[in-house]
């Protein structure tokens, strides 16, 4: 059931049965010369609309933009600043809890939300403690870090997966858009990745080090076939884990 395609009503019946909710988030920033730039919201969109076929759940509209500062040297990335990711997060959930939702389940695609969303908990946390109101519950769940995805990525590419515009969500995102499947031949075949004890800290740091936005992966090697494996592997792991997050307190 999609938020954005029900009605008021609907909303009121659903939630004589169940107060979770699942929010896809994501970013609007580069991933490489063959990645969309997409990538990390529509691979969220895509595994909670999987779950969505296999539970009875709301799925919120796709919070798209986020915390992608480092991207900015590429065209067409849009950055929000950390203090408004936190502030929309909260500003969402807490609508959300006005009308009686209790769990809310954030499916993440983009690793640079992560501390937002978390601190973004925090302060939800924090504010219904010290004001005495039910505390909202709130998880996160990456879907790449899970131990089904990461080794059919190592059975699959062999290190070749990256840190970066990575095999896996690229093929998952073209799965879940073949009509924008990207063929271009990238050299070097494998991206750099960054030597131990080193870093980037900025945009232009960023492309220096990565020219073409990749980081240590091989994302030409991602097809439609391996992104239907991934898709699956990530509904049945996050159905799963949204299930046990309904049954807490």
């Amino acid at each position: 059931m999609q938020l954005a395609l029900s009605t008021w009503q609907e909303v009121e019946r659903y939630l004589e049965h169940s107060t979770g909710i699942i929010i896809p988030i994501g970013s609007t920033e580069q991933h490489g010369p063959n990645g969309l730039i997409g990538t990390d919201a529509i691979c969220p969109t895509k595994i909670a609309s999987g779950i969505e076929m296999q539970t009875d759940v709301l799925i919120a509209p796709t919070i798209n933009y986020g915390m992608a500062q480092h991207h900015m040297a590429f065209a067409g990335t849009v950055t929000i600043k950390p203090s408004t990711l936190i502030q929309l997060i909260c500003d969402v959930v807490e609508s959300l809890q006005h009308h009686g939702f209790t769990h809310f389940y954030f499916i993440n695609g983009h690793g640079g939300n992560i501390p937002p969303i978390t601190t973004a908990f925090c302060q939800l946390y924090h504010a219904a403690s010290l004001a005495g109101k039910d505390t909202p519950r709130c998880h996160l769940a990456n879907w790449w870090r899970n131990d089904a995805i990461t080794s059919l990525a190592e059975e699959l590419y062999h290190g070749a997966e990256g840190h970066h515009a990575t095999v896996s969500e690229v093929a998952l995102s073209y799965y879940a858009h073949p009509e924008a499947v990207k063929n271009v031949t990238l050299s070097p075949e494998v991206a750099p990745v960054l030597n131990e004890g080193e870093n980037f800290y900025d945009a232009v740091d960023f492309r220096n080090k990565f020219p073409d936005g990749r980081i240590g992966s091989s994302p030409q090697l991602a097809t439609v076939a391996d992104g239907e494996r991934f898709y699956h592997l990530a509904v049945e792991a996050l159905t799963d884990d949204y299930q046990r997050f309904l049954a807490t307190l």
